[in-house]
């Protein structure tokens, strides 16, 4: 519910397709359930969809057309299954490396179900998660392949972690509601919710949140930052 009445509180930023992904973090490693559609939020998400979405962790999704058409396959949230578990992500933004990227990954044998550039950040992390012991540096050392701009929120089955781009060109915010934590684009979400805006989350900074609390990365900042023009239209 309360993702619901956030994503509605964003519907300005997307309202192509929308999607939730939520997960109980005290069940089993594998427990995510996804819902999309396309339309916006109030036409996607019904009471009995939205009582079939049982869980304590989730992400949700409005999308606009950047890479990728305007198709159910490239709804958000990306959810993989893969050897160390299940990813959902929820990307906001516009990579410049996509093709590079995709053709690296390709030749390696993925298969790609989506024509987004989402879904290569999320095999990334994937491939990358193999080889490092969390799911936190797997994200850090992806974020140093990808060029662009990007707000991300990952669900894994434990944690919650968001990332925002190192020049700071999508905005990514950080709330407070009771016990729980939320991330968002924009702070109208954490209004929406009644939520406490604890501040944003700062360029190249990786948010984790977890069942141990909420911790910080800042290996990605650098002193160089930028701005996206359109996101004051959003804003405004």
């Amino acid at each position: 519910g309360s993702i619901y009445y956030g994503l509605s509180s964003l519907q300005h930023r997307g309202q192509e397709s929308c999607g939730i992904a939520v997960c109980d973090t005290a069940g089993p490693m594998g427990n995510m359930n996804v819902h999309r559609g396309m339309g916006l939020v109030n036409e996607v998400f019904r009471e009995d969809t939205l009582r079939a979405l049982r869980g304590n962790l989730g992400i949700g999704h409005v999308r606009y057309s950047t890479t990728g058409a305007a198709t159910l396959n490239n709804a958000q949230p990306l959810v993989l299954n893969y050897i160390k578990g299940t990813l959902a992500l929820a990307h906001n933004g516009n990579l410049v490396n996509t093709e590079e990227l995709r053709q690296e990954l390709a030749r390696t044998g993925a298969i790609f179900q989506t024509t987004t550039d989402s879904e290569v950040i999320a095999y990334y992390i994937a491939r990358e998660r193999v080889h490092t012991r969390t799911v936190e540096e797997a994200i850090r050392r992806t974020a140093d392949r990808i060029k662009g701009a990007y707000g991300l929120v990952i669900a894994s089955p434990r944690k919650l972690i968001g990332v925002r781009d190192p020049l700071g060109l999508k905005p990514l915010c950080l709330g407070k509601l009771g016990d729980s934590y939320i991330i968002a684009s924009e702070s109208c979400a954490l209004s929406a919710l009644g939520a406490q805006f604890l501040r944003d989350v700062r360029p190249g900074e990786i948010i984790t949140v977890s069942p141990a609390g909420i911790s910080s990365n800042l290996e990605l900042c650098r002193e160089k930052q930028a701005h996206c023009i359109f996101e004051y239209i959003y804003f405004a």
